[in-house]
């Protein structure tokens, strides 16, 4: 295997012994370098969130609070390649369906980790991407799952809180985004979003109509909270 850097690499695993484990197969890896082994999807979010990086991630799948495959989807863009490592054979199709680069079921004997490390290296770029074009003005990224997602917020008719995460509503189809309702009132942009409701965020410029504080903006209807209803009274004036 040619390289001239060694993959930053990080073991998120419950089980010590299976870390202590990993560990050592990474120690006996010249292409590999740890950064961190961790104890669980909770430690690993906050490792992520707090700015930590690396190119490869050896991802037990079974884990209390949070399982490998929901720390899957909440890594940030760009996510590293992903090795997922479980006692069952079970998760196979999930693996898949992550894109994962590789799936080892435990015990991990050196000669199957050495194949999944050589995996990791066949996928890595060898040319430098282009970035993406930037948005327009009605357009912003936003976290689904695993990708970054462009969103035109011409077409989103509302949001809705769904605990920590929201719902973008567009005539034909729903995202879940992985930001508070808050985070995105303070991101937006645009000037025709308003907040209505604790729990909703309406585009002005796709209500058809509005009774009793009701707004019908295609086939749905969104409620007027009362602390909100005298800004909406003098936005919906200014249109």
């Amino acid at each position: 295997m040619l390289t001239t850097t060694p993959l930053t690499c990080v073991i998120v695993d419950d089980n010590e012994i299976n870390r202590l484990t990993l560990e050592h197969l990474v120690d006996l890896t010249p292409e590999l370098s740890l950064v961190a082994s961790l104890p669980g999807g909770v430690e690993a979010l906050h490792f992520f969130r707090q700015g930590g990086t690396c190119d490869l991630l050896l991802l037990d799948i079974e884990m209390p609070n949070m399982s490998g495959l929901e720390l899957a989807k909440l890594l940030p863009d760009p996510a590293p390649a992903v090795v997922l490592v479980t006692t069952h054979r079970t998760f196979a199709v999930a693996a898949f369906e992550l894109q994962a680069v590789d799936y080892l079921v435990k015990p991990v004997e050196f000669a199957r980790f050495s194949q999944a490390v050589a995996k990791v290296l066949a996928a890595r770029p060898t040319a430098r991407v282009a970035p993406p074009a930037a948005p327009t003005s009605a357009e912003m990224f936003v976290k689904v799952g695993s990708r970054s997602l462009r969103v035109n917020f011409d077409e989103v008719l509302y949001i809705e809180a769904l605990s920590t995460y929201s719902v973008l509503v567009m005539p034909t189809q729903k995202h879940i985004v992985y930001h508070t309702l808050k985070s995105l009132t303070e991101r937006l942009p645009f000037h025709n979003f308003m907040r209505v409701h604790r729990s909703y965020i309406v585009n002005m410029q796709r209500i058809e109509a509005v009774e009793d504080y009701v707004l019908k903006l295609g086939s749905y209807q969104v409620p007027v909270g009362k602390s909100y209803q005298e800004d909406f009274q003098r936005q919906l004036r200014s249109l």
